[in-house]
């Protein structure tokens, strides 16, 4: 870091602008904004600092510490706001895998699956796929054989904390080195009631960190959002894991790149198509339509691939629109400001 007078942390909660920060002592540490990183965050909220974000502390004379500055984020996370426009919500940032955590103890959706692991490829971390309470299901391998067919690329896991199934395979990945040399990151990701805070006291069983507090869910799998902020947990063994709370509705940013990554087979016959710029509806010679047809594609995975790629293209129109519009209103406001001090004539 340039600047001598601040040290590196680890921001580990954001809780209504209260921030908590881990240090290279392993020690939390509560923390308030600096006046520069203040008035960045007052132009830009997307500014703010998000859980896992790496920062600059200062301490102070008078016993109080500020953070200073934020490093630019190696992956972000990012799903809409929801309030609908067009700029995104950091969830996680500077995590090396994104945990989708499903629970068996209820029908796993797809659907959701494909979304998040679209988000999570476009977020350049990693997505791994976490089925939970294998304990609770008795085809729990047909699911995970099903979810390998339907999240190409991505590596599906089979865990029980009651049972253990699994669990070694977890440790071993959060316990694993980076690819950039640091501790490696995990941000675990999923609907209230998966199991998240349950697998996070799971890995911090042997560590000195306060477990996270967790409750039954209901017989339709449902939690009631006992994880209320996210929060980093660093453990003994290595490593840190990132919770946090349940999702009920999971906005998708522009993520075209994250939705070609989760449809492959699609994206390949594509490339057959007879045209170009082939919208796979009612084109002739249409080669995605054609495995569907012929049962080699299953409509579900076509009509899930044209949800989310409406849905990340009108997002990216959006997107172009508002910084177009923010760059009208910079050059009108320069224009105004010239024109006060008389460098431009009316």
């Amino acid at each position: 870091m340039a600047r001598p007078e601040l040290r590196p942390a680890r921001v580990a909660t954001v809780d209504r602008g209260a921030v908590s920060a881990l240090s290279a002592d392993r020690t939390s540490e509560r923390v308030t904004l600096g006046g520069d990183l203040l008035a960045v965050v007052a132009a830009d909220a997307a500014a703010a600092p998000c859980t896992g974000d790496w920062a600059g502390l200062r301490d102070w004379s008078d016993g109080r510490t500020t953070l200073e500055v934020l490093l630019p984020r190696r992956t972000s996370f990012v799903r809409a706001s929801a309030s609908g426009e067009s700029v995104g919500q950091a969830l996680a940032v500077n995590m090396d895998d994104v945990l989708i955590t499903v629970s068996l103890a209820v029908e796993p959706n797809a659907n959701r699956v494909e979304r998040l692991a679209a988000l999570a490829w476009e977020s350049g971390a990693t997505p791994v796929l976490v089925l939970t309470k294998s304990d609770l299901a008795t085809d729990a391998a047909h699911v995970a054989a099903d979810f390998e067919l339907a999240a190409p690329g991505v590596r599906v896991l089979v865990v029980s904390v009651v049972t253990g199934e699994g669990m070694d395979d977890l440790t071993g990945l959060v316990q694993a080195p980076s690819a950039h040399g640091a501790a490696k990151t995990l941000a675990l990701l999923g609907q209230s009631g998966a199991g998240k805070s349950t697998l996070v006291n799971a890995l911090a069983r042997e560590s000195d960190v306060p477990e996270l507090a967790v409750r039954d869910v209901s017989a339709t799998g449902k939690g009631r959002h006992t994880t209320v902020r996210r929060e980093l947990v660093m453990l003994d063994g290595g490593g840190l894991v990132l919770d946090t709370p349940g999702l009920r509705g999971v906005g998708l940013v522009e993520a075209s790149d994250g939705v070609d990554r989760v449809f492959p087979e699609i994206d390949a016959l594509a490339a057959e198509c007879r045209f170009a710029d082939c919208s796979h509806d009612r084109e002739p010679g249409c080669a995605v339509l054609g495995a569907v047809e012929s049962g080699v594609l299953p409509v579900r995975r076509l009509e899930s691939y044209r949800k989310l790629s409406r849905e990340s293209a009108w997002i990216a129109t959006r997107t172009d629109a508002r910084a177009r519009a923010e760059a009208r209103r910079r050059w009108i406001q320069i224009t105004k400001d010239m024109r006060r001090h008389g460098t431009v004539r009316p």
